[in-house]
């Protein structure tokens, strides 16, 4: 029997996101995009420490379908050294491509400049690859554009649901194509980017560009796939776990923000056979993000007591957010630069937020919005979608003078 082929997959690198971080003045990058690039020495380290004969990347190289040039760089200089390891297939995902379907995207440089090893896949077909261990197929699936999919369909008249659903039929259309042209005898992969029914989502709600479109799961199930490898969505998960194939999201590399707190994040390393892949998520060593909570209501001196709270956290190079309940009455002791000094050994505070627990006007002898000012409505607003406490000072200043009818400059 062949050799398992060793197969690395991973996606969403999102090269860009500058969020919780500020510029390192050593080298110019934000500390963040610097985050997401050492994630990428480790993965490829990675290929090279367990010899990686494919490394399939399915989508989403940027943040944005235009990249600062330093970061398109960056982005080359380590799909270059890992297509030293093994051939690298790089799927164009929703964030690599152009507004218009006649233009480059982010990654077809790698194509234009014949950089070897290194396989773009902008459109629909099957790649037979040569790999140190025997030959393997993919099939690519780039995220599916409604002008390139839909290019040749009157859609007048047709509503937004009648719409996807006829992608959904034209994804199921072009993956039953690929089926048809897989060899049987030699072991297959199908990549794609873009969302699957079912899957759990995630934080990348916040970062795709424009509607998506929801892929049935069934049109995934075909037993010639040996072993299919997603992108677009941002947590690890396998949506046939416990059959064949394998239908897996590896994830991000990265996290995004605090909605991603808890994810882990990584890549997967697949042993792809015919009939008998196995595969297992390998974890990167990603910027943890830490909450913490503590409710000062009715304490005479609240400053200990979040002290306390800090110091039971380890917040080594974490990026933290300080979330206060507390009342009218404790507000003004609170200290901020006591909390953010007690935080020192954080990579990044995002915010120390005081959630005040303002007593309600009761009408009707129950707590209702009818019951709260404008201004009231407008903080708990504001505190609900957890801005800073100064940011919302700033605003509720500039609200003052729109409701007062004087306009706002500034």
């Amino acid at each position: 029997m062949p050799e398992p082929i060793r197969l690395l997959h991973f996606a969403d690198v999102h090269i860009g996101m500058e969020n919780h971080g500020k510029i390192d003045p050593s080298t110019g990058i934000s500390t963040r995009v610097m985050d997401f690039l050492l994630r990428m020495n480790e993965i490829v380290d990675y290929a090279c420490e367990h010899d990686a004969d494919l490394a399939v990347f399915a989508g989403d190289a940027f943040k944005n379908r235009q990249p600062n040039p330093t970061y398109v760089r960056e982005f080359a200089r380590r799909i270059k050294r890992l297509a030293k390891q093994c051939p690298v297939v790089l799927l164009v995902g929703n964030h690599d491509i152009p507004s218009m379907v006649q233009k480059a995207s982010t990654v077809e440089i790698f194509q234009t400049l014949e950089v070897e090893g290194v396989i773009v896949a902008r459109t629909d077909r099957v790649h037979y690859i040569e790999t140190k261990r025997g030959p393997i197929q993919v099939a690519t699936v780039p995220y599916p554009m409604r002008q390139r999919l839909l290019g040749d369909t009157d859609t007048r008249g047709m509503s937004l649901g009648e719409i996807d659903e006829r992608l959904r039929e034209e994804v199921g259309l072009l993956i039953r194509n690929l089926v048809e042209q897989i060899d049987p005898d030699i072991p297959a992969v199908l990549t794609g980017h873009f969302s699957v029914s079912g899957a759990k989502l995630g934080t990348e709600r916040d970062v795709m560009l424009g509607r998506d479109v929801m892929v049935m799961k069934s049109a995934l199930l075909d037993p010639v796939w040996d072993y299919v490898a997603l992108g677009h969505i941002h947590y690890h998960q396998d949506l046939n776990k416990g059959s064949y194939p394998p239908i897996v999201y590896s994830g991000s590399i990265e996290r995004i923000d605090f909605g991603e707190e808890g994810a882990p994040k990584g890549f997967c390393w697949a042993e792809v056979a015919r009939g008998a892949t196995t595969y297992k998520f390998v974890e990167l060593n990603a910027r943890p993000f830490l909450t913490i909570r503590v409710d000062v209501r009715g304490q005479d001196d609240p400053m200990p007591i979040i002290l306390r709270e800090c110091a039971r956290h380890d917040v080594t190079d974490a990026v933290v957010r300080v979330i206060i309940t507390t009342s009218p009455e404790n507000d003004q002791k609170i200290r901020d630069r006591e909390i953010a000094a007690a935080l020192e050994g954080a990579s990044h505070i995002a915010a120390i937020m005081h959630d005040v627990d303002y007593p309600v006007r009761a009408r009707l002898g129950v707590e209702r919005p009818e019951g709260l000012t404008e201004m009231e409505l407008l903080e708990r607003y504001l505190r609900a979608k957890e801005v800073t406490s100064e940011r919302i000072e700033k605003l509720k200043q500039a609200a003052e003078h729109i409701f007062s009818g004087d306009g706002w400059e500034g």
